[in-house]
């Protein structure tokens, strides 16, 4: 008689939300986020609630074979890297701050694979040191990065493919899909200014912004992006995203069945 591997158990830690019209708050990934997760890396997730300095790190992130930090709503705190205050008016989630900036040193120690998407990309480069523009848009020479806007705007106008990344030659990247360029969506503010210790650049736009990075040193898969894998991965034309699922489950399954 012959089992089946186990599915390996991916740790999504999640963004802090008030509930409309209420005091209360709730913590909350977005569904796409979990749906492609475990569709294309055929794998389980479960949320990690952003509980900060109540986690034991090393014991946590232990009991994962992966770890995926979505985009949020919010932006990484400019104190975690040195840069000017926000405006007053500017969304923060400090308990998600708190938690990703300490799960990436252990995701990194422990060997645990990661997957960053949007927001997680920035934190996995703050949480090594690197710092953030506050606003894309603002910064001479680059463009407007943030999603479209308007009453009549759509899920598709929002997630379309709108501009080309450059895949670093010789890079993970462009060994996953055996091309030089791709296009990808964006619907982002902040992106990466100073690179952090240890992150190789795997993608940059054409107007020269970071999009994708790799942990060098890590022994195991430990990759973030720009744009937004979670829509639509079972498209042609968003290949690179499948074959980032595809390759992050692989090394979460490695990490299961050595566990």
């Amino acid at each position: 008689m012959t089992t089946s591997s186990p599915l390996p158990l991916i740790g999504v830690p999640t963004s802090t939300m008030q509930m409309p019209g209420s005091q209360f708050f709730t913590y909350t990934s977005g569904k796409r986020y979990i749906s492609s997760l475990n569709e294309f890396s055929s794998c389980m997730a479960v949320q990690i609630p952003s509980l900060g300095e109540d986690y034991d790190y090393a014991d946590l992130v232990n009991r994962f074979d992966g770890i995926m930090l979505t985009g949020g709503r919010a932006n990484v705190e400019p104190h975690h890297y040195g840069g000017p205050p926000f405006p007053e008016d500017e969304a923060i989630d400090p308990d998600r701050d708190a938690t990703v900036l300490r799960i990436v040193p252990a995701c990194i120690e422990a060997g645990v694979p990661i997957l960053g998407i949007c927001r997680g990309l920035q934190e996995m480069n703050v949480a090594l040191g690197g710092s953030l523009h506050y606003r894309v848009n603002e910064v001479p020479g680059k463009n407007d990065h943030r999603m479209p806007r308007g009453d009549d705007v759509t899920v598709d106008d929002i997630y379309a493919l709108r501009h080309p990344v450059k895949l670093t030659e010789g890079g993970m990247f462009q060994d996953l899909i055996g091309e030089s360029e791709t296009m990808v969506n964006t619907l982002h503010g902040q992106g990466i200014d100073r690179l952090g210790d240890g992150l190789t650049i795997e993608a940059v736009s054409d107007d020269d912004i970071i999009e994708g990075i790799r942990i060098e040193g890590h022994p195991n898969f430990a990759a973030g992006v720009q744009w937004h894998t979670e829509f639509y991965p079972e498209r042609e034309e968003h290949l690179l995203s499948r074959r980032l699922y595809e390759a992050f489950g692989k090394a979460a399954q490695e990490r299961a069945q050595s566990r």
